[in-house]
């Protein structure tokens, strides 16, 4: 593991340099593996897998949404849709998710997109004092607190978690 200066994708380096968050590009941890799945993010930095934020796009009705969820539970797509009010919601294909948030799928930090879309952020991600994101790439994670990375992504505090029986 390594800690560098340009371990973030550039477009987030900028948005963090833009919301008055530079110092977290100090904090910014670059894997030798890819930590592209919240369980390979989480083995990399040695945290309990909830506290891994996952940044997941759906498609409410066809237009692009952000969901945070933690690492160890899954987004529940019929609660995203009645708390969206869509008739349908859908996983978006890789190039709809790379164009609507200039990331790939791996490496989508929960804020910093080449477009703005809504956020919804599971109130699972508050159990943490600290959480992990990616930080633009597959092999980079920042930590952040989570309550202010959810405001800084403009989310909206949901309860979307898939419940297991």
């Amino acid at each position: 593991m390594t800690t560098a200066d340009s371990a973030a994708h550039p477009r987030f380096a900028a948005a963090l340099e833009e919301l008055g968050l530079g110092a977290v590009q100090e904090r910014i941890r670059r894997f030798p593996e890819a930590t592209r799945t919240a369980a390979e993010a989480a083995a990399a930095i040695g945290c309990e897998l909830s506290q891994i934020c996952k940044s997941l796009i759906f498609a409410a009705d066809g237009v692009p949404v952000l969901v945070l969820m933690d690492g160890a539970s899954r987004v529940d797509m019929e609660l995203v849709r009645r708390e969206l009010g869509a008739g349908k919601v859908t996983r978006p294909k890789a190039d709809v998710v790379r164009e609507t948030t200039g990331y790939a799928i791996g490496g989508v930090p929960p804020f910093g997109h080449r477009t703005r879309t809504r956020v919804l952020a599971d109130r699972s991600l508050l159990d943490h004092d600290l959480v992990w994101a990616a930080a633009g790439t597959p092999y980079t994670v920042f930590p952040m607190e989570p309550k202010t990375l959810i405001a800084h992504a403009g989310g909206t505090l949901v309860d979307v978690r898939e419940r297991t029986a």
